[in-house]
């Protein structure tokens, strides 16, 4: 059965149109009561729903019209207040609460704004619950006087998730001697991420930590690492830190100044991994890894696999093979053993943590592994259409991995978060890899136009 508002990744949109506007998530609010009122009653479960979200202005809207719509069907609600996605799903876990509730959209720019839910493990919902949900949301919504939910905003939330993320690495380590630079998107991670490093023992330099609702992710944080890039150089700090607007991704720039992905932070994690006492049975990564990534990983006698992009998709395919590592190359990294999620505060930790145990440099902790040449470019569509079905842009494909020779791979995929189509070209030639990566995207944008 087709979902028709849930994506991979929740409700996502531009804030006054459908479905992120004030009235719908009213509604939401009070479907997903109703839908989770069921699971409550099976369960014997607690009846609360926590609700958190990033440092968009519209955050404080959309809060109040999902605490009235879950009051409305009898819930009582947590407000954690602008808090990282991963400490919601932390969150939800720890009070037990029928489940977690993020207002966010990511590393997206603050005109956009997106719903998405946990589960009580903590987790992201099941497809029969998210169905569950949108069959309420068809139904009239009204009120069972003598039935309604209460509020209550939890005070201490942001000091219980410090405390988690400092657990997540062994008793007695410490960053002291180290200066990281962080930089928090002016979003979530703003308030806490400095307490977790400068807890550790860093001395932790703090930029993008003045939200105003409407510079979240502009211009800085894991999507524009220019300005992190530059802090570090100019400080001559140890290495820096970036995460997204929510706190799920995470990226690094090290002390020569270069910028460290998703990729090679999961390199490091499972090189780190295999050569300890419990090794690293596998790593998920996704369609967009780096094949320099795959290459590195099969040196070591690490299997890997691909799965399609999102992080439903990698956690997926990390059950299924009971692997503990995976994540993409955007920074978005899932350490299982440790928390449900992807979480950037605790994937920066355990690349700390190889960091300090190996006594090398981040730098030269990354150049055990080659990448890859490899250029994305977004395009910008007007109109879906199906790639594999398009004559001329699978021409264009075929003509690219001729071009290509076996040493290299092309991928087109429509994003599942914006309206672009995401080109990629990956090979040992720069410069081919460039000039075919362009020639694509000039197809495909007539084609989508």
């Amino acid at each position: 059965m087709s979902r028709q508002y849930f994506g991979t990744d929740g409700i996502r949109g531009k804030v006054g149109e459908q479905p992120i506007t004030p009235d719908f998530v009213l509604k939401l609010g009070w479907a997903a009561g109703r839908a989770l009122a069921e699971s409550i009653k099976a369960s014997g479960g607690r009846n609360q729903i926590l609700i958190g979200k990033d440092t968009r202005i519209s955050g404080y809207m959309f809060e109040s019209a999902l605490e009235a719509g879950l009051i409305n069907a009898g819930i009582d609600v947590g407000l954690l207040g602008p808090m990282p996605t991963p400490a919601i799903a932390y969150l939800t876990r720890t009070f037990q609460a029928t489940a977690g509730i993020v207002i966010s959209a990511s590393h997206n720019p603050y005109y956009d704004n997106g719903i998405k839910f946990f589960s009580r493990q903590g987790t992201k919902l099941n497809d029969d619950i998210e169905l569950a949900i949108e069959a309420e949301i068809d139904k009239p919504m009204y009120t069972t006087e003598g039935k309604l939910g209460k509020a209550m905003r939890i005070t201490d939330a942001a000091g219980r998730y410090v405390e988690f993320c400092k657990g997540t690495v062994p008793w007695g380590f410490s960053l002291q001697g180290m200066t990281i630079v962080l930089d928090c998107a002016n979003g979530a991670t703003y308030h806490v991420a400095p307490a977790v490093f400068q807890e550790l023992g860093a001395k932790v330099i703090s930029i993008a930590v003045e939200p105003d609702g409407l510079n979240i992710n502009r211009g800085c944080g894991s999507t524009h690492p220019e300005m992190l890039r530059d802090k570090v150089v100019e400080t001559g700090a140890d290495l820096g830190i970036a995460f997204d607007g929510d706190g799920d991704r995470v990226l690094f720039v090290d002390g020569h100044g270069e910028v460290i992905d998703g990729d090679e932070l999961l390199y490091i994690i499972a090189a780190h991994r295999a050569g300890g006492e419990h090794g690293c049975n596998g790593v998920v990564g996704t369609l967009m890894s780096n094949f320099g990534f795959e290459l590195a990983l099969k040196d070591m006698g690490v299997p890997f696999v691909r799965a399609k992009v999102g992080d439903r998709y990698v956690i997926e395919a990390m059950k299924q093979n009971q692997w503990l590592l995976g994540g993409e190359s955007s920074g978005h990294i899932v350490c299982s053993d440790v928390t449900t999620t992807g979480d950037g505060i605790v994937a920066a930790l355990q690349v700390l943590l190889a960091v300090v145990e190996q006594g090398k440099s981040l730098h030269e902790l990354k150049n055990g592994m080659n990448k890859l040449p490899q250029t994305m470019i977004n395009v910008r569509r007007n109109k879906v259409i199906d790639l594999a079905e398009n004559q001329n842009i699978q021409k264009a494909i075929s003509a690219a991995e001729t071009a290509m020779a076996g040493r290299g791979r092309v991928l087109l995929r429509p994003s599942g978060t914006e309206p672009v189509i995401r080109v990629m070209a990956e090979g040992e030639d720069s410069q081919l890899v460039g000039q075919l990566a362009q020639e694509l995207a000039e197809v495909v944008e007539k084609e989508v136009a």
